[in-house]
């Protein structure tokens, strides 16, 4: 069978990654998966090929962009997961956060769009979360990462069009992936905001535990993947639906009191 097209699929060893890979196999893709180190991925997707990826290294970035080639659909999914009170973070901590969920990705996509561009097609999906749309304390860092992704991925939409590129981002809410277990946190033991910042993270973490699986992320991203005309955002999980027409019709304080009383905050 003569494949689709190829596929680039960041953060593929697990998660969301691992399913829009599988995913994209299923739908005739020849499917390219990245992860730190090929060789330990422990579960790998049937028909995804590894390629090693450090979105913290500029070297590593190019390599893996000259070996995976002619690059019809990138998705850039890999990142980290990133809690704690805006007083407590790290600089070091929030500069390995943007160059990992930001600054990495757009550097592949600077990388592939000219292969795009110059073939006239191509589709680059920014796997986001629904929190860039609806923030929530002590997740500071990580909504400021996701929303830059948005953005560039909004801003660039109209550069790349005329050229049959479309970029989008897919936002999901509450997935259940195990990533609580992978969050990096920063918060001090005598931390003023410890009680409150615990009180999060419980419901944080049960929601997760109760989100939707991952192959509901990735049926979306291939439907975005897909699309004549992909949409600027797609959204999956947490009662999407609903909670994007609350967003539209309620004050911005409403939303915001929402969410944090979802997540037991006051």
């Amino acid at each position: 069978m003569t494949p689709r097209g190829t596929a680039l699929v960041t953060g593929a060893s697990s998660g969301i990654g691992a399913a829009v890979a599988a995913a994209l196999v299923e739908r005739g893709y020849r499917v390219y998966g990245t992860s730190r180190d090929p060789a330990s991925v422990t579960d790998p997707a049937p028909g995804v090929e590894y390629l090693a990826l450090d979105l913290t290294d500029d070297a590593s970035i190019e390599a893996c962009a000259a070996a995976a080639g002619a690059v019809d659909v990138l998705v850039n999914n890999a990142g980290e997961s990133q809690n704690g009170p805006l007083e407590e973070l790290p600089m070091e901590a929030l500069e390995r956060l943007f160059r990992l969920n930001v600054l990495g990705a757009v550097r592949l996509t600077q990388l592939l769009l000219p292969g795009m561009r110059a073939r006239r097609r191509g589709r680059v999906v920014m796997i986001g979360s629904m929190l860039a749309s609806f923030p929530l304390a002590y997740r500071s860092s990580y909504v400021a990462s996701k929303a830059a992704i948005k953005g560039f991925a909004n801003a660039a939409r109209r550069e790349v069009a005329p050229y049959g590129v479309g970029i989008t981002t897919v936002e999901p809410g509450s997935i259940n992936t195990g990533i609580s277990e992978r969050r990096t946190q920063y918060v001090a033991d005598d931390s003023p905001y410890l009680a409150e910042y615990r009180t999060m993270l419980a419901a944080l973490n049960a929601n997760e535990a109760k989100g939707i699986p991952a192959r509901r992320v990735a049926a979306t991203v291939v439907r975005a993947t897909e699309a004549a005309r992909p949409r600027p955002l797609y959204a999956v999980g947490s009662n999407a639906p609903v909670v994007f027409a609350l967003r539209r019709l309620l004050p911005r304080s409403a939303v915001e009191r929402m969410v944090a009383r979802r997540h037991g905050l006051r």
